[in-house]
């Protein structure tokens, strides 16, 4: 018995009546949670470099999977053969390239068209462009995925600086707007063109916002730090000097 046959057996008899009362109680809604939980840490693995830490938040991510599986096994309804099964299928079915006839498929714009089409084939419940498009995906996420599907449909700017001028226009709508709902609206407005003046840049507007983040979770720790007094007491060009200084510092350390 390999490794991850083991796992499948390890996780059957927690699930059973000889097995562990939480394990068996969860459903597949009780721990959807862990699903998105394990899927972000082992994101954060991969940004972080650290192949040992990668490794344990794989098995995290799969122990979600396997425990989905055996959910719906004990259910009557599907298990890990069958999530298997379909995903070979799949993979097999769109992959002409490799595994079918059509071997002159080289360009890689070529194979992600011809992936989108062969996906369409599957997914003919879809009707329109935009169906399909997780509402649990992080916002940022998900604008760049409605963005890329109009796209594909030929919905898109000439070029870079009709981006860059929607941007613009939207922050001139915000500053017009008059009520709070007027606000959030145009708000919404500036951070989708924005995903977009980000696509036409070849940059993944999650991780650039992420990196954001880091950077200014260090600079505000050595502000902190540096700080003879309470961070409430600071006046505002005592913040703005002491900020100053950590992004002085943060350079000089790279």
């Amino acid at each position: 018995m390999n490794n991850l046959e083991q796992l499948i057996k390890t996780i059957k008899i927690l699930r059973s009546p000889e097995g562990c009362e939480w394990d068996r109680k969860q459903t597949h809604k009780s721990i959807r949670q862990n699903m998105l939980e394990e899927a972000y840490e082992a994101v954060e693995a991969i940004d972080e470099g650290n192949d040992e830490h990668l490794k344990e938040e794989l098995g995290d991510v799969l122990l979600q999977v396997l425990l989905h599986s055996q959910i719906a096994q004990d259910e009557n309804k599907f298990d890990i053969q069958d999530v298997s099964k379909m995903l070979n299928d799949k993979l097999i079915h769109r992959h002409p390239h490799v595994f079918g006839e059509k071997k002159n498929i080289k360009d890689t714009n070529e194979i992600l068209s011809t992936w989108e089409k062969l996906k369409a084939q599957e997914k003919k419940e879809r009707k329109k462009t935009l169906d399909g498009i997780a509402s649990t995906l992080p916002a940022l996420l998900k604008a760049m995925k409605i963005s890329k599907k109009a796209v594909r449909e030929g919905f898109e700017w000439k070029n870079k600086q009709q981006v860059l001028d929607c941007f613009l226009s939207e922050i001139k709508e915000f500053q017009n707007a008059k009520t709070q709902e007027e606000k959030e609206e145009e708000m919404g407005d500036i951070l989708f063109s924005l995903v977009n003046v980000a696509r036409w840049e070849n940059i993944d507007p999650e991780t650039a916002l992420e990196k954001a983040n880091k950077k200014f979770i260090k600079r505000f720790n050595i502000l902190e730090e540096s700080s003879k007094k309470p961070l409430s007491e600071l006046t505002f060009e005592e913040y703005n000097d002491l900020w100053n200084k950590a992004k002085k510092k943060l350079k000089e350390n790279k």
